[in-house]
């Protein structure tokens, strides 16, 4: 059986992973990608935590956050695809410039 705290250093290392590829990349995927990341640290926490409690209410946050994860892959990358049919680039700093 595995322990909690094995579940918890794996969320850790995903969160750290996420937090660290929206925060030095500059590629719109990329950070995508490291907030899904973040996301799923999350749910593997909640899910580690249900297991060590015998509670089944975390399923239900679980489901909740896969599905704003889900709907924000969507809007994310069409707002992506919508910026690169315009720039031909998918980096942030191109983004930076549509405030002007």
């Amino acid at each position: 059986m595995v322990q909690t705290s094995h579940y918890l250093i794996l969320s850790a290392v995903l969160l750290l992973t996420g937090a660290s590829a929206v925060i030095f990349r500059r590629n719109v995927l990329i950070v995508l990608m490291g907030i899904e990341l973040m996301l799923n640290s999350a749910n593997l926490a909640f899910l580690a935590f249900a297991q060590k409690w015998g509670n089944d209410r975390a399923h239900v946050f679980v489901f909740l956050v896969i599905a704003t994860a889900a709907a924000e892959a969507a809007v994310g990358l069409a707002i992506v695809v919508g910026i690169f049919r315009t720039r031909r680039s998918a980096s942030l700093d191109d983004i930076s410039l549509l405030k002007h």
